[in-house]
């Protein structure tokens, strides 16, 4: 191991990427060739001083951990870093492969002139505004095994995406924007029918406030018992996290209810904190009730009460109405004009209509979908057949 990296001390996790350790191998005067390879694998020729910055900002280390906590790092481990950076910044400058693998300059919050106490200064500011490591690339995650494992595809959908229920919309956003500023919130649950935007409306809000340090980690069923896991793991990062559970329901005996419950517990009086749960349901009370365990059990009104409280320990519960023939057809309309579609608008209800009839009832899913057919028709010059 060349003496570069043995003198790193706090980015000295750095060493595990390839392309960093090739260039450090390289800038001490061992084989270009094998660094020139990943550079080109990695598509950073251009601005190699771009990506060595990146390569850093993303490291997971005691300086980004601490300063993402709003905690003050100590003297010692601040003038480590800086040091740290120092070697990598003169390791850069001495680079003898060809100024044409060091060209570009880096961003903020790095120095352009890779000063590198200024650097770590303005570092220390972003990983307590922005987090650290992959929360600072990555805005939804998945939690198995004890991890939070990033989510790199998440859908691009915007408010402005999704017509009507401006009410839902706007008491979700609220709350939101409450969770995000410090204020009391509540946990939410979204209640309605299939295709009625419950799901999108969620993932609209994440990509409205991402940049205010909104985050998102998706749970299913088999997940429900890693909430307190997931508050421990989260809990001093600066970010606020939404733990969204999708599609809820449970049977009356699974033991994952008292679970939820106790994570829910003290949400009716407001949260406080970086983690809020929101889940949707296509059933009011979440728990499904058969008719057999109803008719067997002892006390019938225990039971129903028991259903309710889970429910209802969500803080804010927000239904998404069914979707009537007027709200359906207004949905239709606006996402045409989006799309600039050209059908005359009458004929354009009908077959909107006929659609709905043809896939089983109305929804917003439905009208996106038929609209996204409509489309294609009309780019291809064939007449909408379905």
């Amino acid at each position: 191991m060349n003496n570069s990296i043995k003198n790193l001390t706090v980015l000295r996790g750095l060493e595990k990427n390839k392309l960093f350790r090739e260039f450090l191998k390289a800038a001490d005067g061992g084989d270009l060739s094998a660094f020139y390879y990943e550079i080109f694998n990695e598509g950073a020729e251009r601005n190699f001083a771009a990506k060595l910055c990146e390569l850093i900002l993303l490291d997971e280390n005691a300086f980004s951990v601490t300063c993402a906590r709003g905690d003050e790092p100590s003297s010692y481990l601040f003038n480590a870093f800086k040091e740290d950076l120092q070697t990598i910044f003169n390791a850069a400058r001495s680079f003898t492969g060809g100024s044409y693998f060091c060209t570009g300059r880096p961003s903020y919050p790095f120095d352009s002139d890779f000063d590198a106490a200024v650097s770590a200064a303005n570092l220390k500011s972003y990983y307590k505004t922005h987090g650290y490591g992959q929360f600072i690339v990555y805005k939804a995650f998945s939690y198995s095994d004890g991890q939070l494992q990033p989510i790199a595809n998440t859908p691009a959908i915007t408010l402005e995406d999704l017509k009507d229920y401006e009410y839902e919309k706007k008491v979700i956003g609220d709350n939101i924007i409450n969770f995000i500023h410090g204020l009391p919130y509540s946990n939410m649950l979204l209640c309605g029918d299939r295709g009625t935007g419950k799901s999108s409306t969620v993932h609209a809000m994440l990509n409205k406030y991402c940049e205010e340090g909104l985050r998102i980690i998706e749970l299913n069923k088999e997940t429900l018992l890693s909430v307190p896991e997931i508050r421990k793991t989260v809990a001093h990062n600066p970010l606020k996290f939404i733990v969204f559970i999708d599609d809820l329901s449970l049977g009356e005996s699974d033991d994952k209810i008292s679970s939820l419950k106790a994570a829910l517990e003290g949400s009716v009086s407001g949260g406080t904190g970086n983690v809020m749960i929101v889940a949707t349901s296509n059933l009011r009370h979440i728990v499904k009730e058969s008719f057999s365990e109803r008719e067997n059990a002892i006390h019938p009104s225990d039971s129903k009460a028991e259903q309710l409280s889970l429910s209802d320990r969500f803080g804010l519960t927000v239904m998404f109405s069914t979707t009537d023939k007027a709200l359906y057809l207004s949905i239709v309309n606006q996402l045409a004009d989006d799309m600039k579609i050209k059908a005359d608008r009458q004929e354009l209800s009908s077959l909107a209509e006929r659609w709905a009839l043809v896939k089983g009832g109305r929804s917003p899913r439905r009208a996106r979908q038929f609209i996204d057919l409509v489309y294609s028709c009309e780019v291809r010059g064939i007449p909408v057949e379905f």
